[in-house]
């Protein structure tokens, strides 16, 4: 499964990081990054960047690891100021721009708000975000006006495992998960 880590999206675009705040007096910026591997973003050469509902189109001309983290210097963006007024803002890509997926894979985005049912067809909630864990991806399902209860509950995302099927044109997702653990 690829992963593209987000929480906010929109019908067109998807958010692949944050320009956090300015690194140095030469423009460039911090970059916290929502995929994996979290350098993975800088394969993007153009980024929208998001500043309230403002969408402006920014070129990367660099970008590298930077210690734990990323940095990138953009196009127009010469001294700290510049990257300053940037700082705290979503960087987007119009989900038209994301590769190709097999079959069987899935961008997190997709999964996300999908309703979550047992084989027997319980209703346990929707997907409310995932998280990567190390061993797998874990996916948080939260009860909601519809499901069993209000229990949040945290399934492991393996397919031919615990996830039986995933509908994206459905809306929905069926589970081999006992609702009561």
């Amino acid at each position: 499964m690829t992963r593209l880590e987000t929480s906010h999206t929109d019908d067109t675009h998807v958010v692949l990081g944050k320009l956090t705040s300015p690194h140095g007096v030469k423009g460039w910026l911090k970059v916290y990054s929502y995929t994996s591997p979290m350098d993975s973003i800088l394969d993007y050469p153009e980024w929208w960047v998001r500043k309230g509902e403002t969408l402006t189109p920014m070129t990367i001309i660099q970008g590298r690891r930077q210690g734990k983290g990323l940095v990138v210097q953009l196009k127009g963006v010469e001294d700290r100021d510049a990257a300053e007024a940037l700082a705290q803002t979503d960087i987007v890509l119009p989900k038209s721009a994301l590769p190709a997926l097999a079959a069987d894979e899935y961008y997190w985005h997709e999964l996300e708000g999908l309703a979550v049912f047992t084989q027997a067809g319980e209703r346990l909630g929707r997907v409310s975000y995932l998280f990567e864990t190390g061993a797998n991806d874990v996916m948080v399902v939260r009860g909601d006006e519809d499901a069993i209860d209000k229990r949040e509950r945290l399934l492991p995302f393996l397919p031919d495992d615990v996830i039986v099927e995933i509908s994206l044109e459905d809306g929905r997702m069926v589970v081999d998960w006992d609702p009561e653990f």
